[in-house]
C-alpha cells in the first residue's frame, strides 16, 4: 500500500549548520538589496543629465527658430553656436548613457544556486521520510527490499545536498567578503568619468563663451550693459507697471 511521505524524524541538517547558512545568506541579501539600490540611483542620476541636455537642445532649436535670426546676423551667430554647443552637450550624455553599467551579475547566479540547494534538500528530506518509513514496517523480505532500494535511492541524493550545502557555506563568506574589491574600483572609475564629464561640459561651454561674448568686456561691463538696456525696455510705456 503507498502511504503519505512526511517530514523525516531523523534531523538532516543540524541547527547550527542551517544557522550558519542562514546568517549568510541574509548578508548577502542585504548586500543585492543596497547593490539595487545603487545602480537605480546612478540610473536615475544618468537619466536626469540626458533629459537636462535633450531640453537644452529643444530651448536652442526654439530660439534658432526665432523670428529675430531672419534679421540679426549677431543673434544668428550666437544662437548657431549655442545650438552646436548644446547638441555636442547632448552628444556627450548620450554617450555616457551607454557605459553605464548592468546590474551584478553574480547574484543572479547565487540565487539560482541557492534555490538547487534548497531543491537537494527537499528531496533528501523525502527520501529521508521514505527510508525511515519501510524501516518502521515488518522486516518481510518484500519490506527490506524495499528499504534497500529507497537506501540506495537515498546515497546519491544526500550527497549532491551535502556538497551544494558545503559549497555556499564555503563560498558565500568569501563571496561577502569581495565586495570592496567589486565596489572600490568601480567609484573610483565614477570618480574618473565624472572628471571627464565636467572637463568636457567646461570646454563646451568655454568654447561657447568665447564664440558670443564681446571681446574686451570685462563681467561688470557686460552687467552694466544688461542692464542699461533692461531699463530701456522697461520704460516703454506698455511694460511701465501701474
Amino acid at each position: 500500500m503507498p502511504f503519505k511521505i512526511g517530514q523525516p524524524k531523523k534531523q538532516i541538517v543540524s541547527k547550527t549548520v542551517e544557522r550558519d547558512f542562514e546568517r549568510e545568506y541574509e548578508k548577502l541579501q542585504k548586500l543585492e538589496d543596497q547593490t539595487k539600490k545603487l545602480h537605480k540611483d546612478m540610473k536615475k542620476s544618468t537619466e536626469a543629465d540626458l533629459a537636462m541636455s535633450k531640453a537644452a537642445v529643444k530651448i536652442s532649436a526654439d530660439l534658432l527658430s526665432n523670428p529675430l535670426c531672419e534679421q540679426d546676423q549677431a543673434f544668428l551667430d550666437s544662437m548657431t553656436a549655442l545650438d552646436t554647443a548644446m547638441k555636442r552637450m547632448d552628444a556627450f550624455n548620450q554617450e555616457k548613457v551607454r557605459f553605464i553599467p548592468a546590474k551584478f551579475p553574480c547574484f543572479t547566479v547565487f540565487v539560482s544556486f541557492v534555490l538547487r540547494r534548497e531543491q537537494a534538500l527537499q528531496d533528501y528530506k523525502r527520501l529521508q521520510s521514505k527510508v525511515e518509513k519501510y524501516e518502521e514496517k515488518e522486516k518481510t523480505g518484500p519490506a527490506i527490499v524495499k528499504l534497500c532500494q529507497a537506501k540506495e535511492e537515498l546515497r546519491p541524493v544526500k550527497e549532491d545536498f551535502e556538497a551544494k550545502n558545503k559549497q555556499l557555506l564555503d563560498e558565500m563568506p568569501k563571496f561577502y567578503q569581495s565586495r570592496i574589491d567589486y565596489f572600490q574600483p568601480s567609484f573610483e572609475a565614477l570618480i574618473r568619468a565624472q572628471v571627464v564629464y565636467f572637463t568636457e561640459m567646461y570646454n563646451i561651454f568655454s568654447q561657447l563663451t568665447d564664440q558670443i561674448d564681446e571681446a574686451g568686456l570685462t563681467d561688470e561691463q557686460r552687467q552694466k550693459e544688461t542692464e542699461a538696456k533692461l531699463n530701456e525696455l522697461r520704460s516703454l510705456s506698455i511694460v511701465a507697471d501701474d
